[in-house]
Protein backbone atom coordinates (compact mmCIF):
# COMPACT_ATOMS: atom_id res chain seq x y z
CA UNK A 1 0.00 0.00 0.00
CA UNK A 2 1.34 3.40 -0.97
CA UNK A 3 1.51 5.89 1.89
CA UNK A 4 -0.08 9.29 1.34
CA UNK A 5 2.26 12.23 1.02
CA UNK A 6 2.54 14.70 3.84
CA UNK A 7 0.68 17.95 3.27
CA UNK A 8 3.14 20.68 2.51
CA UNK A 9 5.29 18.72 0.05
CA UNK A 10 3.64 19.91 -3.14
CA UNK A 11 6.96 20.92 -4.68
CA UNK A 12 7.44 23.29 -7.56
CA UNK A 13 8.44 23.11 -11.17
CA UNK A 14 7.49 24.99 -14.28
CA UNK A 15 3.98 24.61 -15.66
CA UNK A 16 3.60 22.68 -18.88
CA UNK A 17 0.85 23.16 -21.45
CA UNK A 18 -2.69 23.57 -20.21
CA UNK A 19 -4.50 20.31 -19.53
CA UNK A 20 -7.82 22.14 -19.37
CA UNK A 21 -8.79 25.57 -20.64
CA UNK A 22 -11.94 27.64 -20.67
CA UNK A 23 -12.42 30.87 -22.61
CA UNK A 24 -15.21 33.36 -21.92
CA UNK A 25 -17.55 30.76 -20.41
CA UNK A 26 -20.96 32.20 -19.57
CA UNK A 27 -24.03 30.61 -18.00
CA UNK A 28 -27.22 32.38 -16.96
CA UNK A 29 -30.30 31.13 -15.12
CA UNK A 30 -33.43 33.17 -15.82
CA UNK A 31 -31.30 36.14 -16.77
CA UNK A 32 -28.97 35.93 -13.75
CA UNK A 33 -25.36 35.12 -14.64
CA UNK A 34 -23.88 32.37 -12.48
CA UNK A 35 -20.77 32.36 -14.69
CA UNK A 36 -20.01 35.49 -16.67
CA UNK A 37 -17.05 35.26 -19.04
CA UNK A 38 -14.75 33.08 -16.94
CA UNK A 39 -11.50 32.10 -18.58
CA UNK A 40 -8.34 30.36 -17.34
CA UNK A 41 -5.83 27.59 -17.97
CA UNK A 42 -5.34 24.61 -15.67
CA UNK A 43 -1.62 23.70 -15.88
CA UNK A 44 -0.89 20.09 -16.75
CA UNK A 45 0.40 17.90 -13.94
CA UNK A 46 -0.28 20.45 -11.20
CA UNK A 47 -2.81 20.91 -8.39
CA UNK A 48 -4.91 24.01 -9.05
CA UNK A 49 -7.45 25.50 -6.65
CA UNK A 50 -10.57 27.34 -7.75
CA UNK A 51 -11.58 29.65 -4.92
CA UNK A 52 -14.00 32.51 -4.41
CA UNK A 53 -16.90 33.70 -2.28
CA UNK A 54 -20.20 31.83 -2.10
CA UNK A 55 -22.17 32.47 -5.26
CA UNK A 56 -19.06 33.10 -7.37
CA UNK A 57 -20.08 30.35 -9.82
CA UNK A 58 -17.46 27.74 -8.90
CA UNK A 59 -19.70 24.66 -8.85
CA UNK A 60 -21.61 25.82 -11.93
CA UNK A 61 -18.28 26.13 -13.75
CA UNK A 62 -17.20 22.63 -12.63
CA UNK A 63 -20.54 21.29 -13.88
CA UNK A 64 -19.91 22.92 -17.26
CA UNK A 65 -16.31 21.71 -17.51
CA UNK A 66 -17.35 18.13 -16.70
CA UNK A 67 -20.26 18.06 -19.14
CA UNK A 68 -23.05 17.99 -16.56
CA UNK A 69 -24.26 21.38 -17.76
CA UNK A 70 -23.96 23.32 -21.02
CA UNK A 71 -22.74 26.90 -21.27
CA UNK A 72 -24.51 29.71 -23.11
CA UNK A 73 -21.30 31.12 -24.56
CA UNK A 74 -17.59 30.41 -24.44
CA UNK A 75 -15.29 27.51 -25.26
CA UNK A 76 -13.69 24.62 -23.37
CA UNK A 77 -10.60 22.65 -24.35
CA UNK A 78 -9.06 19.46 -23.00
CA UNK A 79 -5.51 19.71 -24.27
CA UNK A 80 -5.82 20.85 -27.89
CA UNK A 81 -9.32 19.37 -28.37
CA UNK A 82 -12.33 21.64 -28.13
CA UNK A 83 -15.01 19.93 -26.05
CA UNK A 84 -17.49 22.78 -25.63
CA UNK A 85 -20.87 21.47 -24.47
CA UNK A 86 -19.90 17.84 -24.93
CA UNK A 87 -22.00 15.50 -22.74
CA UNK A 88 -20.42 14.10 -19.60
CA UNK A 89 -19.81 10.61 -21.03
CA UNK A 90 -17.75 12.05 -23.92
CA UNK A 91 -15.84 14.28 -21.51
CA UNK A 92 -15.12 11.22 -19.36
CA UNK A 93 -13.72 9.36 -22.38
CA UNK A 94 -11.25 12.23 -22.75
CA UNK A 95 -9.95 11.32 -19.29
CA UNK A 96 -11.69 14.00 -17.20
CA UNK A 97 -13.44 12.72 -14.06
CA UNK A 98 -15.05 14.60 -11.20
CA UNK A 99 -16.42 14.27 -7.69
CA UNK A 100 -19.37 16.14 -6.23
CA UNK A 101 -19.82 18.57 -3.37
CA UNK A 102 -22.54 16.25 -2.02
CA UNK A 103 -21.43 12.65 -2.46
CA UNK A 104 -23.22 10.66 -5.15
CA UNK A 105 -22.39 7.12 -4.19
CA UNK A 106 -24.41 4.22 -5.61
CA UNK A 107 -26.01 3.45 -2.28
CA UNK A 108 -27.54 0.10 -3.20
CA UNK A 109 -24.18 -1.32 -4.31
CA UNK A 110 -21.30 -2.39 -2.12
CA UNK A 111 -18.19 -0.25 -1.75
CA UNK A 112 -16.30 -2.65 -4.01
CA UNK A 113 -19.05 -2.63 -6.63
CA UNK A 114 -18.99 1.19 -6.68
CA UNK A 115 -15.40 1.01 -7.89
CA UNK A 116 -15.95 -1.83 -10.34
CA UNK A 117 -18.63 0.07 -12.27
CA UNK A 118 -16.10 2.88 -12.84
CA UNK A 119 -13.46 0.72 -14.55
CA UNK A 120 -12.90 1.89 -18.11
CA UNK A 121 -13.21 -0.09 -21.37
CA UNK A 122 -14.86 -3.15 -19.84
CA UNK A 123 -15.05 -5.94 -22.39
CA UNK A 124 -18.11 -7.42 -20.67
CA UNK A 125 -20.14 -4.35 -21.64
CA UNK A 126 -20.12 -5.63 -25.23
CA UNK A 127 -22.68 -8.42 -25.47
CA UNK A 128 -20.90 -10.66 -27.98
CA UNK A 129 -17.70 -10.65 -25.91
CA UNK A 130 -19.57 -12.52 -23.18
CA UNK A 131 -20.29 -15.38 -25.61
CA UNK A 132 -17.33 -15.21 -27.98
CA UNK A 133 -14.53 -14.10 -25.61
CA UNK A 134 -15.54 -15.26 -22.13
CA UNK A 135 -11.94 -15.89 -21.08
CA UNK A 136 -10.94 -12.32 -21.88
CA UNK A 137 -13.96 -10.97 -19.99
CA UNK A 138 -13.15 -13.08 -16.90
CA UNK A 139 -9.47 -12.05 -16.95
CA UNK A 140 -10.38 -8.39 -17.14
CA UNK A 141 -12.91 -8.77 -14.34
CA UNK A 142 -10.25 -10.37 -12.13
CA UNK A 143 -7.81 -7.58 -12.94
CA UNK A 144 -10.44 -4.94 -12.16
CA UNK A 145 -11.28 -6.57 -8.82
CA UNK A 146 -7.60 -6.69 -7.88
CA UNK A 147 -7.09 -3.04 -8.79
CA UNK A 148 -10.26 -1.97 -6.96
CA UNK A 149 -9.18 -3.81 -3.79
CA UNK A 150 -5.74 -2.18 -3.98
CA UNK A 151 -7.39 1.25 -4.22
CA UNK A 152 -9.70 0.50 -1.31
CA UNK A 153 -6.68 -0.45 0.79
CA UNK A 154 -4.86 2.71 -0.23
CA UNK A 155 -7.86 4.89 0.65
CA UNK A 156 -8.58 3.10 3.93
CA UNK A 157 -11.83 1.47 2.82
CA UNK A 158 -10.72 -2.15 2.39
CA UNK A 159 -12.47 -3.43 5.52
CA UNK A 160 -15.72 -1.86 4.22
CA UNK A 161 -15.50 -3.44 0.77
CA UNK A 162 -18.65 -5.53 1.24
CA UNK A 163 -20.67 -2.83 3.03
CA UNK A 164 -23.43 -0.96 1.23
CA UNK A 165 -22.19 2.46 0.14
CA UNK A 166 -25.25 4.06 1.74
CA UNK A 167 -24.01 2.87 5.16
CA UNK A 168 -20.75 4.85 5.03
CA UNK A 169 -20.09 7.99 7.04
CA UNK A 170 -19.79 11.34 5.29
CA UNK A 171 -16.01 11.23 5.33
CA UNK A 172 -15.94 7.65 4.04
CA UNK A 173 -18.25 8.65 1.20
CA UNK A 174 -15.77 11.39 0.25
CA UNK A 175 -13.00 8.78 0.10
CA UNK A 176 -15.23 6.44 -1.91
CA UNK A 177 -15.94 9.16 -4.48
CA UNK A 178 -12.26 9.96 -4.91
CA UNK A 179 -11.23 6.29 -5.15
CA UNK A 180 -14.04 5.61 -7.65
CA UNK A 181 -12.84 8.51 -9.82
CA UNK A 182 -9.27 7.19 -9.61
CA UNK A 183 -10.51 3.73 -10.62
CA UNK A 184 -11.51 5.30 -13.96
CA UNK A 185 -7.84 6.23 -14.56
CA UNK A 186 -8.31 9.98 -15.09
CA UNK A 187 -5.85 12.36 -16.69
CA UNK A 188 -7.73 15.29 -15.15
CA UNK A 189 -9.64 15.16 -11.87
CA UNK A 190 -12.11 17.85 -10.76
CA UNK A 191 -12.81 17.81 -7.03
CA UNK A 192 -15.75 19.87 -5.76
CA UNK A 193 -14.98 20.75 -2.12
CA UNK A 194 -13.27 17.47 -1.19
CA UNK A 195 -12.50 18.72 2.35
CA UNK A 196 -16.00 19.98 3.20
CA UNK A 197 -17.56 18.45 6.29
CA UNK A 198 -14.68 16.15 7.22
CA UNK A 199 -12.52 16.10 10.34
CA UNK A 200 -8.98 17.58 10.41
CA UNK A 201 -7.26 14.17 10.36
CA UNK A 202 -9.15 13.17 7.22
CA UNK A 203 -8.41 16.55 5.63
CA UNK A 204 -4.72 15.79 6.04
CA UNK A 205 -5.16 12.32 4.50
CA UNK A 206 -7.13 13.62 1.52
CA UNK A 207 -4.49 16.27 0.94
CA UNK A 208 -1.87 13.54 0.87
CA UNK A 209 -3.90 11.50 -1.61
CA UNK A 210 -4.19 14.53 -3.91
CA UNK A 211 -0.42 14.97 -3.85
CA UNK A 212 -0.02 11.27 -4.65
CA UNK A 213 -2.23 11.77 -7.70
CA UNK A 214 -0.10 14.70 -8.79
CA UNK A 215 3.02 12.55 -8.55
CA UNK A 216 1.27 9.95 -10.69
CA UNK A 217 0.76 12.59 -13.41
CA UNK A 218 -2.89 13.46 -12.78
CA UNK A 219 -3.90 17.11 -13.21
CA UNK A 220 -6.16 18.23 -10.35
CA UNK A 221 -8.57 21.18 -10.24
CA UNK A 222 -10.25 21.50 -6.85
CA UNK A 223 -12.92 23.84 -5.55
CA UNK A 224 -11.96 24.48 -1.95
CA UNK A 225 -12.74 26.97 0.84
CA UNK A 226 -10.09 25.77 3.28
CA UNK A 227 -7.27 28.12 2.38
CA UNK A 228 -4.85 26.47 4.78
CA UNK A 229 -5.09 23.36 2.58
CA UNK A 230 -4.97 25.41 -0.62
CA UNK A 231 -1.74 27.09 0.45
CA UNK A 232 -0.11 23.80 1.41
CA UNK A 233 -0.94 21.58 -1.57
CA UNK A 234 -1.83 23.79 -4.53
CA UNK A 235 0.67 25.00 -7.11
CA UNK A 236 -1.73 27.46 -8.71
CA UNK A 237 -4.82 29.33 -7.52
CA UNK A 238 -7.64 30.85 -9.59
CA UNK A 239 -9.95 33.35 -7.89
CA UNK A 240 -13.50 33.54 -9.21
CA UNK A 241 -15.82 36.42 -8.28
CA UNK A 242 -19.24 37.21 -9.72
CA UNK A 243 -18.71 34.55 -12.36
CA UNK A 244 -15.47 36.08 -13.66
CA UNK A 245 -11.81 35.23 -13.23
CA UNK A 246 -10.53 37.88 -10.85
CA UNK A 247 -6.89 36.82 -10.44
CA UNK A 248 -4.49 33.87 -10.67
CA UNK A 249 -1.22 32.91 -9.00
CA UNK A 250 0.15 31.50 -5.75
CA UNK A 251 -2.02 32.13 -2.72
CA UNK A 252 0.84 33.94 -0.97
CA UNK A 253 0.89 36.49 -3.78
CA UNK A 254 -2.88 36.75 -4.04
CA UNK A 255 -3.01 37.84 -0.40
CA UNK A 256 -1.31 41.04 -1.54
CA UNK A 257 -3.89 41.66 -4.29
CA UNK A 258 -6.28 44.35 -3.09
CA UNK A 259 -9.12 43.18 -5.36
CA UNK A 260 -8.83 39.59 -4.13
CA UNK A 261 -8.72 40.64 -0.48
CA UNK A 262 -11.77 42.82 -0.94
CA UNK A 263 -13.74 40.19 -2.89
CA UNK A 264 -12.84 37.08 -0.91
CA UNK A 265 -9.83 36.84 1.36
CA UNK A 266 -11.05 39.55 3.70
CA UNK A 267 -14.26 37.56 4.26
CA UNK A 268 -12.56 34.27 5.08
CA UNK A 269 -9.90 35.89 7.27
CA UNK A 270 -12.65 37.61 9.28
CA UNK A 271 -14.45 34.27 9.54
CA UNK A 272 -11.32 32.58 10.84
CA UNK A 273 -10.83 30.23 7.88
CA UNK A 274 -7.22 31.31 7.43
CA UNK A 275 -4.83 31.48 10.35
Amino acid sequence: MKSPATIGSSGGGAFGEAALRCEGVTKAFQGVHAVNGAGFDVPRGQVTALIGPNGAGKTTLVNILSGFMTCDRGREFIGATEVTNWPSHRIARMGLMRTFQLSRELGGLTVLENLLVAAKDQAGEVLWNIFLRPGMVRRQERDNIERALDLLETYGLYRLRDARASELSGGQKKLLEISRAVMAQPNILLLDEPMAGVNPALIDRIGGYILDLKRDGVTVLMVEHNLNVVERICDHVIVLAEGRTLAEGRLSGLRENEQVVKAYLGEVIDAGTVR
